[in-house]
């Protein structure tokens, strides 16, 4: 041949009857958010099944994981927290299905900011539901979830509203700590993805 037949070799007919099998199976993008430190990067590393890195290094721009479930791909982007990164936080919120919030539930110095850049992602789009993960709940000095409630201003929230408050710890620092990890997060996640 002169390599010039362009045109498929034709296939046996029972092959075509397999072709959905091989569809795109439907995208789901979840953001997450918040302050650098609060435990973003180390959420995409357990939820993908990788340890958690020793010590913290900052996510310089974007992180992201691509889980498949039975039904859909969850897009899991993170974009770091630091202060030149937040700039872009807003422009991403109107993308996605759900914004997930990551809060350093020890870094009680900086729950100001925290409480000021999700209530702006709050405003930007009143119908994302967001998760706010209270992370870091092994820690001794953590707020509960409920004094983290007062202090992110979410009683003031709208009802209609779909935010959760759920404690986690993401990395657990003792060996035996029986406290959810991700699992809850997950399936929450997945719930309102569905």
């Amino acid at each position: 041949g002169c390599g010039r037949n362009l045109l498929p070799a034709p296939q046996p007919e029972e092959e075509d009857e397999e072709e959905p099998a091989l569809e795109e199976l439907e995208q789901r993008e979840v953001l997450v958010l918040g302050l650098d430190g609060s435990g973003k990067s180390t959420f995409l590393r357990v939820l993908s099944g990788k340890p958690p890195l020793e010590g913290h290094i900052p996510t310089w721009g974007f992180n992201s994981v691509r889980l498949p479930t039975k039904d859909f791909e969850v897009d899991l982007l993170e974009i770091g927290g630091n202060q030149n990164l937040r700039f872009y936080w807003k422009e991403f919120v109107n993308e996605v299905d759900v914004l997930v919030f990551m809060v350093d539930s020890a870094d009680r110095l900086r729950l100001p900011w925290a409480r000021q850049e999700l209530h702006r992602l709050l405003d930007k789009d009143p119908n994302l539901p967001v998760v706010v993960v209270a992370n870091k709940q092994d820690l001794s000095e953590a707020l509960s979830v409920v004094e983290l409630q007062q202090e992110l201003g979410l009683q003031a929230v709208d009802t209609q509203r779909e935010v959760f408050l759920l404690a986690a710890s993401v990395a657990p620092a003792g060996p035996g700590f029986e406290n959810p990890g991700t699992v809850h997060i997950w399936k929450l996640l997945l719930e309102l993805l569905s």
